[in-house]
């Protein structure tokens, strides 16, 4: 079944016009939590929000939803997104949910959802979640005895605190790092810099102070200019950009050069197979990734498996496979010893300490790789399909056959907006572009 209502990572839209509205959040609350009912124990499902206006508007009308069908709900405020999975875990709750756009400007908002496990819901559970909503059948809602409760949960900020701490290696402390932390006015706003702080860092906290309507406004991993400025204004060590929802992280170095998730999955996997921590031989991540990271792993004897874009999808075959790391170039990076989804905070500690164990600066230690060239462009469409024009087709074809093997082509559909992003990727960086301009071009003119 086509799913009307979730895309690539859950629910997401314009807040206040569909599906971002209080109504379907309600029915969203109901459908998830009539899915989740299981035995006779009092169902629980933990809810989280970044700061983003609307949250005020869905956060109740979720609350609405899971209480109506006998769920008790535990809200904890504004968290990053892994900290809801790592909560519902630890309190043994049925669901969790993130009310977040992640990366996206405040005028958006979404609705992650995961399961008892901590992790993120397959296809096959979204569509039959989408089945309930759209049903007119409400037999599952609870009789008047039988609805739920809902309370806050005042510490969880700490617990969540206290459990990414203890992911950082026991012999190695962060004394000595002036650090630069820019919280995207989101969700990590609080935790990330206590984090930092308590393990030995001097902090430089930026994006700390929402107002509702500034997450991802200039600043966090969406725009990493903040984040460098910083660095070189207080002679910092090293730059974290978190998103709006923390679950993703960009860095910089002293120097002011950007490290993506690419280049944290390349550190990572060096410092984890010396350590002899690295499981399933290599790392996952999707066919975004560059080349560079591909041929650098292969430099180390490990492999690189691509999967299709988004991160459930790459958790998904990690947990399959027996791979331990694995992640998304724009930040996703998945720790599974760790937690069951992308933490940005957690990736960050996993790159501290290797400076901290070190003692060199993040320039020499932190760059492994020199990135192939990549080419990419978003073209927005309307009703029409490009991607079915047989002028379209004929210059991928061509596309293909000028970048030959030792070059890639990425054509896909974004999952949260009409989007087509066409990527292209190989040594010659002339070429790269002259064919992801044509394509857009051959796109342009087909929907004339």
């Amino acid at each position: 079944m086509r799913k009307k209502f979730f895309g690539t990572d859950g629910i997401r839209g314009k807040a206040n016009t569909p599906p971002m509205t209080a109504e379907i959040a309600l029915r969203v609350g109901e459908a998830t939590g009539a899915h989740f009912l299981r035995g006779e124990h009092r169902h629980r499902v933990v809810i989280a929000k970044d700061t983003r206006l609307s949250g005020y508007m869905l956060e109740p009308a979720l609350t609405a939803g899971f209480i109506s069908v006998g769920m008790d709900v535990i809200l904890v405020g504004p968290l990053p997104t892994p900290a809801v999975a790592m909560l519902t875990r630890s309190l043994r709750a049925d669901v969790g949910v993130m009310i977040s756009a992640s990366h996206n400007s405040y005028e958006d908002n979404g609705i992650k959802l995961f399961g008892p496990d901590g992790y993120k819901l397959s296809d096959k559970v979204e569509s039959e979640i989408e089945a309930r909503m759209n049903g007119v059948d409400k037999g599952y809602l609870a009789r008047p005895a039988g609805l739920g409760k809902a309370k806050r949960l005042d510490d969880a900020g700490s617990r969540y605190i206290e459990f990414v701490k203890n992911t950082f290696p026991r012999n190695l402390s962060l004394d000595g790092l002036k650090i630069v932390v820019d919280c995207a006015n989101g969700a990590g706003y609080r935790v990330a810099p206590t984090v930092l702080w308590e393990l030995g860092a001097e902090v430089i906290s930026v994006g700390v102070e929402p107002d509702g309507l500034n997450v991802n406004s200039g600043c966090g991993s969406t725009d990493c200019n903040v984040m460098q400025a910083a660095v070189a204004a207080h002679g910092a060590d090293l730059g974290i950009a978190l998103d709006g929802d923390a679950d993703r992280v960009l860095m910089c170095d002293e120097k002011g050069a950007l490290l993506d998730g690419d280049q944290i999955m390349a550190l990572v996997a060096e410092y984890w197979a010396r350590t002899n921590r690295l499981r399933g031989g290599g790392v996952v991540a999707t066919v975004m990734s560059n080349l560079g990271l591909e041929r650098y792993l292969e430099s180390l004897g490990l492999k690189l498996i691509r999967t299709k874009v988004g991160d459930r999808y790459v958790v998904e075959h990690m947990r399959q496979n027996g791979f331990n790391l694995g992640g998304e170039q724009s930040g996703h990076i998945i720790l599974n010893d760790y937690g069951t989804t992308g933490d940005g905070l957690i990736a960050a500690l996993q790159t501290l300490a290797v400076l901290a164990e070190s003692g060199r600066q993040a320039s020499e230690a932190v760059r492994l790789f020199s990135p192939t060239p990549q080419a990419l462009q978003n073209f927005s469409y309307g009703k029409a399909d490009p991607l079915l024009e047989k002028q379209v087709k004929v210059a991928i074809e061509e596309g293909e056959s000028r970048l030959g093997k030792d070059g890639r082509l990425v054509i896909r559909k974004s999952g949260t907006e009409p989007v087509v992003r066409v990527m292209a990727e190989g040594d010659d960086a002339s070429l790269v572009t002259e064919v992801v301009d044509n394509i857009v071009s051959v796109m342009q003119e087909s929907l004339r």
